[in-house]
């Protein structure tokens, strides 16, 4: 198996969260083929990262080793899911943004609901229901089958000519910054949103 991006320096997040298009992720007896993925560096210069202003409780496991998962809990109801990039000590991590359901869709219909197949994985929190996480996946394992999921190359690896970029999700730091990639018209790929600033009264 080809995990070179393993060993790629935290800065070079971008060029690794565009590599792991097309791995497929496997938990819960559900195998989703990562059709969107974001990336975030923990290297001073993005303020979007949770790593940004160094280590915390939360956030130690996105300083290495990579490989590893990284999980959050948002709006109060929802986890992601993140793979640990980068040499140990540089924090970075790729958010599992979506995916196609390619092994398991009844089971991951059961937990999503009865949803077209594209809307199965279309999602951050969407794809960790499907696969059937929670928080006891954070810290696991990734690539050598001792944690709840295991990330495998591609049958067929993701062309660059295949792949588009562009701005990042619901974040309100850093949010023009072309660091989410996707497979160009694959129909799981996420609607872009843009984060709009709450006003306060």
């Amino acid at each position: 198996m080809d995990h070179s991006w393993l060993n790629a320096p935290a800065a070079e997040i971008a060029e690794t969260a565009r590599t792991l298009l097309g791995w497929e992720v496997s938990a819960g007896g559900v195998r989703i083929r990562l059709t969107e993925v974001e990336a975030y560096a923990g290297t001073g210069e993005d303020p979007a990262s949770h790593a940004h202003r160094g280590p915390t409780p939360r956030t130690k496991v996105m300083f290495g080793p990579a490989g590893h998962a990284y999980t959050y809990f948002v709006f109060g109801m929802h986890w992601c899911l993140n793979v640990v990039c980068g040499r140990e000590g540089e924090a970075a991590a790729v958010l599992l943004r979506a995916g196609a359901v390619v092994d398991g869709v009844d089971l991951a219909r059961t937990r999503r609901g009865e949803v077209p197949d594209r809307d199965l994985a279309r999602g951050p929190a969407r794809l960790v229901v499907a696969l059937g996480l929670d928080a006891t996946a954070n810290g696991t394992n990734l690539v050598d089958g001792s944690g709840p999921l295991l990330l495998t190359p591609p049958t067929r690896p993701v062309a660059p000519s295949e792949v588009s970029a562009g701005p990042r999700v619901g974040v309100a730091a850093a949010h023009d910054v072309p660091w989410r990639f996707w497979i160009t018209g694959d129909p799981t790929v996420s609607t872009y949103r843009r984060h709009v600033p709450r006003r306060r009264h």
